[in-house]
């Protein structure tokens, strides 16, 4: 629609990306032909693009994490009645396996502006007349207004599809060092979310969604392409010294076989048979 101006409200701490997402949207409706839907899913598409290196240190953050749970598990336990103590050693665990703990809420905090900024551009573009149903080769999504409430028209159905791909992404995502309570929570959290969100443009709701299904699918072939992190070799009491196990037999000197190695061990005991002595 040309002549189009879409002037987004008062100033905010965000304005700068409304002002960016603001002419990214009309661009792509106006220049690339998109309908509004298709323009909020090109939009996250290249918000996602822009955060894979986040993503990918996000996941092998998760990756050291599960490797590495025993141990910090052990830990927590060890000084669980000082919690001072507790925070310092694990720190220090941190920081001698290069893991970042925090890595793996980076995605999350680059895009809570990006969510904010939208919802005051969604909320600004209801007052513009945008036609509902216009023409273009992506007829279907025209059916979805991206400025009514979750709550109407088409909005119902994508909440329902919102929940079932939260619930998703948040269970592939999940790691071993989440209790089965925080799993539990963490599970329904958008379940309860439900009743605050019926009221945001249902445009936001197809921005959450692109982003759980851009998320799943990232962290599903990410983590079949990237090695896993080694786990560091358990010790039991059963393993030789690292000393001894790495003695190997030298070459032969003066003509001397090499078969020999030296023997650094204590004496190996003979089991004596029941009943006496050698038969002679």
């Amino acid at each position: 629609m040309e002549g189009q101006d879409v002037t987004v409200g008062a100033w905010s701490p965000t304005a700068p990306i409304e002002n960016v997402l603001e002419d990214v949207l009309i661009w792509l409706h106006e220049t690339g032909g998109l309908t509004w839907a298709w323009s909020i899913v090109a939009v996250t598409v290249i918000v996602r693009m822009l955060l894979v290196p986040v993503a990918i240190r996000q996941i092998h953050s998760m990756q050291s994490l599960q490797i590495h749970a025993p141990e910090m598990k052990a830990i927590q336990q060890r000084y669980k009645g000082d919690r001072q103590k507790q925070s310092e050693e694990l720190m220090k665990f941190y920081k001698e396996n290069k893991i970042n703990p925090y890595a793996s809420c980076l995605p999350i905090v680059f895009q809570i502006p990006i969510f904010i900024a939208l919802f005051f551009v969604l909320r600004d573009f209801e007052d513009e007349v945008f036609p509902r149903f216009e023409q273009s080769t992506l007829e279907w999504l025209n059916l979805i207004d991206i400025t009514e409430p979750t709550k109407d028209g088409f909005g119902p159905v994508l909440l329902v599809i919102y929940v079932l791909s939260q619930l998703t992404s948040t269970w592939l995502m999940s790691t071993s060092m989440q209790s089965a309570a925080q799993r539990w929570m963490i599970m329904v959290l958008p379940i309860v979310f439900i009743p605050f969100i019926l009221g945001f443009p249902s445009g936001l709701m197809i921005y959450w969604l692109t982003t759980n299904l851009w998320t799943t699918g990232q962290g599903l072939i990410t983590r079949r392409q990237m090695p896993r992190p080694v786990a560091p070799p358990k010790r039991s009491s059963r393993t030789p010294p690292k000393e001894a196990a790495s003695v190997e037999p030298e070459a032969a000197v003066d003509g001397a076989p090499a078969a020999s190695a030296v023997h650094t061990g204590p004496p190996r005991r003979v089991k004596k048979k029941k009943g006496g002595g050698r038969k002679r």
